[in-house]
């Protein structure tokens, strides 16, 4: 395995924890906007009823064919979750942060800290 250098480039690869256990695909990556780093890999989840669920990119390293995240699935599988076809809200984002046990401070009054590119 080797360290993520540029994360938005395995999109469609299949998300790992540590163990090797699926989570889903890479869809999106979100950035800390006070850093500009990667700070969270949104997984599509689900065969019907799609869904996003966040997970740390804190640690991520990246195989042949996949990306390796330093969580473990039943972690990830309690995460909050979202629709794939709506915006991420400040709430939503507290929320991630607060499941993964992260420090949390929103970017500015009402203002996201996080954003897609």
């Amino acid at each position: 395995m080797i360290p993520v250098e540029n994360i938005a480039d395995w999109r469609g690869q299949e998300v790992v924890d540590p163990n090797g256990e699926k989570l889903g695909k890479l869809d999106e990556v979100y950035y800390d906007g006070e850093t500009d780093e990667p700070a969270f890999a949104a997984v599509k989840t689900g065969l019907v009823s799609k869904s996003l669920t966040l997970v740390p990119l804190l640690r991520a390293s990246v195989g042949r064919d996949y990306v390796r995240v330093d969580r473990r699935k039943a972690v990830f599988k309690k995460a909050p979750s979202f629709d794939t076809d709506t915006e991420l809200t400040l709430d939503d984002e507290a929320k991630t942060y607060e499941h993964y046990s992260l420090d949390y401070t929103p970017a500015g009054a009402g203002a996201r800290r996080l954003a897609k590119r």
